[in-house]
């Protein structure tokens, strides 16, 4: 059963953020902004200016008092420690805010917006040092752990990309509709209907394994090899689209949500903890494997197309409402997943160790 947080906020909560000192922060719609100690009380609230939704919150990497937070088209600055009015704000972005994400160097801030545009702000200068692009609507972007130049994004174009800084170009961009194979596209007869429009990614904290989760509910892995990345592993992850995927840190765990109400815990290290000799050919022949075990029918299909991979849920909750946003939280020396859904309270559930 899940532990509610609840007082914080009157609205749905849209997203999470925890801080390296274990201090949780929570946006919500109509500008609401709150901040929770590990017991899941209250322990400030903020509304913010013009009562815009707050889409994303991000704590610095090196200054976990500092928070950066989207509201509408703006980025404001706060002070944790004493929440009110921001410090800073940015004004760079010309469409709504869907995600923030901050570097290791606490150099560079991203934010992906509704235009298809990613700022990226030099935190030093306080000027927009980069403008990335995708064609529809960007909903995540994360910079890579341990290279402060590299960042990863993806969007409603069903594009995800692969930048490094230094250029303004994409070094490397797949298409999710593209990379499904023929046989399995032939099979999928809601593909056309329900089509892999991107909307969260979650890199691991090696910085070369990432992940993405699509509206056609499914999981894709990818591994960075220098200017590209190629696509290791898929497996159907959720009856609807997967609003959210997260990494868990230093283990290849990966948390789902979805708008099918689950949250699903997936232990991935099998298939992405070493180097594969050839990814394409093992892919393909695991791709072959799960056409083959598709032909069954009934509702053990989605998981027998999963178990040629190895790929099963850990951990299965059945959360009950839209998933908008997932965090993993140490509280009282255990993991926790906190989730945010339509309601305005915040619900944290136990992990397994890994």
């Amino acid at each position: 059963m899940a532990v509610k947080w609840s007082g914080g906020h009157s609205c749905p909560v849209l997203c999470l953020a925890v801080s390296a000192d274990g201090l949780v922060a929570s946006g919500a719609e109509r500008g609401e902004l709150a901040l929770w100690d590990g017991g899941g009380s209250p322990a400030a609230q903020l509304r913010l200016p013009q009562a815009e939704d707050v889409t994303s919150v991000v704590f610095s990497a090196r200054r976990p008092g500092t928070l950066y937070t989207a509201h509408g088209e703006t980025i404001s600055v706060l002070d944790v420690r004493a929440l009110q009015e921001p410090l800073q704000r940015f004004r760079v972005n010309e469409e709504e805010i869907n995600c923030l994400s901050v570097n290791d160097s606490d150099g560079l801030l991203a934010a992906a917006d509704d235009s298809g545009a990613i700022k990226v702000v030099d935190l030093e200068s306080e000027k927009v040092s980069r403008s990335l692009r995708h064609s529809n609507i960007c909903s995540s972007v994360a910079f890579r752990p341990q290279r402060p130049q590299s960042l990863v994004s993806c969007g409603l174009d069903m594009q995800v990309m692969l930048w490094n800084l230094q250029k303004a170009r994409p070094l490397w961009t797949m298409n999710l509709q593209e990379c499904d194979t023929e046989e399995e596209s032939s099979q999928s007869a809601g593909q056309f209907f329900n089509p892999p429009l991107a909307h969260s990614l979650s890199v691991a904290s090696c910085g070369n394994i990432f992940s993405c989760g699509a509206q056609d509910g499914k999981v894709r892995i990818f591994r960075v090899t220098g200017a590209r990345f190629e696509h290791e592993l898929e497996f159907q992850a959720h009856s609807l689209g997967v609003s959210q995927v997260l990494f868990m840190p230093e283990v290849y765990w990966l948390l789902s949500g979805g708008n099918d109400g689950k949250v699903l815990l997936w232990d991935v290290s099998s298939n992405v903890g070493k180097q594969q000799k050839s990814p394409a050919k093992s892919l393909h022949k695991k791709k072959a494997q799960a056409a083959a075990s598709s032909r069954k029918d009934g509702k053990l299909n989605k998981v027998a197309s999963n178990e040629h991979s190895g790929v099963v849920p850990k951990l299965s909750i059945e959360h009950g409402e839209k998933v908008n946003w997932l965090s993993c939280a140490e509280i009282k020396g255990s993991r926790r997943v906190l989730v945010a859904d339509q309601t305005s309270s915040v619900s944290v559930y136990p992990l397994p160790e890994p």
